[in-house]
């Protein structure tokens, strides 16, 4: 796709703000950003987009990769265990380029502001709708967390990203915060809204609790020039843990590999040439998952929100399948292209696109529904709360400068000598010198059991909560790992050792200082309560009461953990202040 002169000229102006050079190594002119970036020649006769995890951001924003996300075990050092110069190195792309932008947290603030930001609807609308021009009955495949991780999306009860969903093409679905809406909600959008627009709702992992009923349909057949495609879903099957369980009181989840391999099965003796899984587990459980079940062609992966540039290819007893993730927030659209002949797929092209969407014009029906959709809420959204001389992000296996804007403010507000916030991967970026509006504050908050606690806990209580977050992430079986990042913490200092088994991996535990005392009591401030009827000023309520005081955001202090055991050279941790060994 070529820029026309309106669109060149603003990225130029774009960069000459930031203070860039415009010489001959300039994005655009060095060819940083080729006229043909968005130019994906069809390969083979079956087609299939793919879209995860974009938390309802409807509009252009930034985020950033992570610079630590450290694999254990067998996933040391693998994808999507690389952050950096180590993903650059492993997949063979250009430092400085626009890829290196999207695929790492490398020099972010300056590459943000010659790229511009990525994603909205809109963008990935014209992206979506170029590809199919050249892919006939191409599929596009929504990966879930789409319903969750805006205001707009909390406030309209999720009406405004089903409606943007199905503008979008979605064709179909798998779930995982979609749950919290309330499983009522959540078969409502499925009989009415998705059954009226075509939307297929897959979940083969998904059954009742009395008699192992499936809730949605296990799986979807398509005719794609003439060959039987199927696609399986697999929801998030920690929802009842790792979200509250009251909200879907009669389903059941779990990873269930024998019912997938009797689906996938069924599929082929039904005439299936082609069969994929739309995969809410995490890339790691579906790397395993595609070593156990045999007759996957392909894994299109979420939730660990990993953008991983090409697929993994995993050999099993009976072939090999491909298992991709595709990132977050609307920033990237993968594209599977495969030959199919006879009952198997031959051959195979992929690319996973980074959505930038100042290189893409915004189609004007999305950009008008989104306008729409957003009207009664703007004065809510641009209400601006403080300024951010620091640079906010979230995404990272420990503290987030975000997060730790959160746990400072709940500390001061609420009283507290320590505090939790959960290491959600969800929520956007914002640069040094951005105004945080209630809107960016929403990013990081807007779930349906926002409240705030505050909590006598001993030593001995923090630890455990903390050592059992620690097992979660870093479990050698990823059959383990529920997806998420380390508990974010406020006011505590500890070490951590990654390799160490449950209950040893977390020590040296301060607070203010002091070695925190197993039988001494502390205040700990905290939100997102799994439990029911916990009652608590909504955690957007007291960050925004925080940011009005405060007004001005400067000299955070990242509260990150010394990491032992895991040795300097880690492909998974790059520029980390908090020390390694």
């Amino acid at each position: 796709m070529h820029m026309n002169r309106r669109e060149f000229l603003q990225l130029l102006a774009v960069a000459a703000a930031s203070g860039m050079a415009l010489d001959s190594k300039s994005a655009l002119a060095g060819g940083k950003v080729p006229s043909n970036f968005y130019d994906v020649p069809r390969h083979g006769n079956v087609s299939l987009l793919h879209f995860t995890d974009c938390h309802a951001q409807l509009q252009p924003i930034w985020f950033r990769e992570p610079n630590v996300n450290l694999g254990v075990g067998s996933a040391l050092g693998k994808p999507p265990h690389l952050v950096g110069q180590y993903l650059l190195k492993q997949y063979g792309i250009k430092p400085g380029s626009a890829e290196a932008h999207a695929f790492t947290y490398l020099d972010f603030t300056e590459a943000a502001k010659v790229y511009g930001k990525v994603g909205g609807f809109a963008h990935l609308k014209t992206l979506v709708d170029k590809l199919r021009a050249q892919r006939p009955g191409a599929l596009l495949l929504d990966g879930g967390d789409t319903w969750q991780g805006s205001a707009t999306s909390l406030w309209t009860d999720a009406q405004d990203m089903v409606d943007a969903g199905i503008k979008l093409g979605v064709n179909v679905m798998t779930p995982h915060w979609e749950a919290t809406f309330g499983a009522d909600r959540v078969v409502e959008i499925v009989n009415k809204d998705f059954k009226k627009a075509g939307v297929d709702f897959v979940a083969q992992n998904i059954v009742t609790n009395d008699f192992g009923d499936q809730v949605f349909k296990p799986y979807v057949m398509k005719e794609m020039n003439g060959v039987k495609v199927a696609i399986i879903g697999q929801a998030f099957p920690y929802t009842p843990i790792a979200n509250p369980r009251y909200m879907v009181p009669d389903w059941s989840f779990g990873i269930r590999d024998d019912s997938m391999q009797k689906w996938v099965d069924e599929a082929r003796a039904k005439g299936a040439q082609a069969v994929v899984v739309l995969s809410h587990n995490g890339m790691d459980v579906d790397l395993k998952m595609a070593s156990r079940v045999t007759g996957i062609d392909a894994i299109f992966g979420g939730h660990t929100h990993d953008g991983v540039p090409q697929p993994v290819q995993v050999k099993n007893a009976k072939g090999i399948t491909l298992v991709t993730n595709a990132g977050s927030n609307g920033k990237f659209l993968g594209v599977m292209d495969f030959e199919v002949k006879g009952k198997r797929v031959m051959s195979y092209k992929y690319r996973l696109l980074p959505v930038f969407s100042n290189l893409l014009p915004a189609d004007p029906a999305m950009d008008a529904y989104i306008k729409k959709v957003r009207a009664p809420y703007e004065s809510k959204l641009n209400e601006k709360l403080a300024v951010s001389d620091d640079f906010l992000y979230r995404r990272g296996n420990f503290n987030g400068t975000w997060d730790q804007l959160i746990v400072d403010a709940m500390m001061d507000v609420k009283g507290a000598d320590a505090a939790f916030s959960p290491g959600f991967r969800w929520g956007t970026t914002l640069l040094p010198g951005e105004d945080i509006t209630m809107e960016r504050l929403m990013d990081q908050t807007a779930i349906t059991y926002p409240q705030t606690t505050l909590t006598n806990m001993t030593g001995e209580t923090i630890k455990s909560v903390m050592e059992d977050v620690c097992d979660n992430l870093f479990n050698a079986d990823p059959y383990y790992q529920q997806g998420g990042d380390m508990v974010r913490v406020g006011g505590i200092e500890y070490t951590v050792n990654p390799n160490a088994t449950i209950g040893k991996r977390i020590t040296d535990m301060r607070i203010k200082g002091k070695p925190v005392d197993a039988g001494k009591t502390y205040k700990v401030a905290g939100w997102a309560p799994v439990g029911e009827g916990v009652a608590g000023e909504p955690i957007w309520e007291v960050v925004a009461t925080y940011l009005r005081d405060k007004k001005v955001i400067k000299g955070l202090k990242l509260n990150e953990p010394k990491i032992i055991g895991i040795g300097k050279s880690n492909p998974g941790i790059a520029d980390y202040k908090g020390g390694i060994s």
